[in-house]
């Protein structure tokens, strides 16, 4: 049963993230414009970056992810409907004109996916809706 519920957490947060809402509530508007987050969400309060200075390298991670695959699900298809002689010039230009669109596009929903999985691992605390902000917790080693 506690799987079930983990299944629906991750589910909900994602679903969210996906309608670029807060993963936690679902309130809007957290873009204050295209790919630029507002510090905290308007509904719960919850801080967007959660305490690291390089937070969103895992969002960079998503768009990265996401773009290749897209990009490689499209060489494979024009591979295998133009076989035996594909037009190499065409799939060059065409896959750099596919990348370059892709990582504008995804890059607003990377961020909230990113936020939302963050909040699958580390659920919210006190801290993450206080007024001071998240503690920093990566700091430099001392």
């Amino acid at each position: 049963m506690p799987h079930v519920l983990a299944l629906r957490l991750a589910a909900s947060l994602l679903g969210r993230a996906l309608r670029l809402r807060c993963p936690n509530c679902g309130g809007k508007p957290i873009f204050e414009s295209f790919g630029k987050l507002r510090k905290r969400c308007p509904e719960c309060g919850l801080w967007l970056e959660r305490g690291e200075g390089d937070y969103y390298l895992g969002a960079y991670m998503v768009a990265l992810f996401f773009v290749e695959t897209l990009f490689a699900l499209g060489f494979v298809a024009v591979l295998l409907i133009t076989w035996p002689d594909p037009p190499w010039d065409a799939i060059q230009w065409g896959g750099a004109l596919v990348l370059t669109a892709g990582v504008i596009a995804c890059y607003p929903f990377s961020k909230t996916i990113w936020l939302a999985v963050d909040l699958m691992f580390r659920p919210v605390t006190p801290d993450d809706l206080s007024a001071d902000g998240p503690i920093e917790t990566h700091g430099p080693m001392r």
